[in-house]
């Protein structure tokens, strides 16, 4: 299993705000349906309540301790479940799974939003030194879009030794 973790933050690791992303960023829609297909997402209860639906041609896996009766997704009730998943899988949200998985996690693909938002919703720090930076790609303000950002591909250090 390769465990990986995607997000989307804002300055001051801004992740959402009353449930939502408080920006609009299309693009990165697409890349994270690009890197995620074919593969699991494990995200927590409320994660999922704000997608609203299990999201295709992925496995989605819910960390919670509710009940769910929703088509399309496997509960899973311990973080020691997410070890034994098959693949590549990736951490997928919120910040309390975020938090709880960022030192387990062999590679990062992260979406840097260079401006602030109002949030409620945070994603953890965490050490960058314990990370290497494989890749970079930035992007200007667009037609699309009123504010800069990167997408970061970051790889444990220690997942190479």
């Amino acid at each position: 299993m390769m465990l990986s973790l995607i997000v989307a933050y804002a300055n001051q690791n801004v992740i959402g705000f009353k449930g939502d992303m408080p920006w609009r960023l299309p693009h990165d829609l697409k890349r994270l349906k690009e890197i995620t297909t074919g593969h699991t997402i494990v995200m927590g209860r409320t994660t999922y309540e704000s997608l609203g639906r299990p999201l295709p041609n992925r496995k989605n896996v819910v960390l919670t301790s509710q009940d769910i009766d929703d088509d399309g997704i496997e509960i899973i009730r311990s973080l020691d479940e997410i070890k034994s998943l098959d693949g590549k899988v990736f951490v997928f949200g919120g910040s309390q799974l975020y938090d709880a998985m960022i030192d387990e996690v062999e590679e990062m693909y992260v979406t840097e939003i260079y401006e602030s938002f109002v949030g409620d919703t945070f994603f953890p720090e965490y050490d960058k030194n314990d990370f290497e930076l494989v890749s970079r790609e930035d992007y200007d303000v667009s037609e699309e879009v009123n504010y800069p950002y990167a997408y970061l591909h970051y790889v444990k250090k220690d997942s190479y030794e």
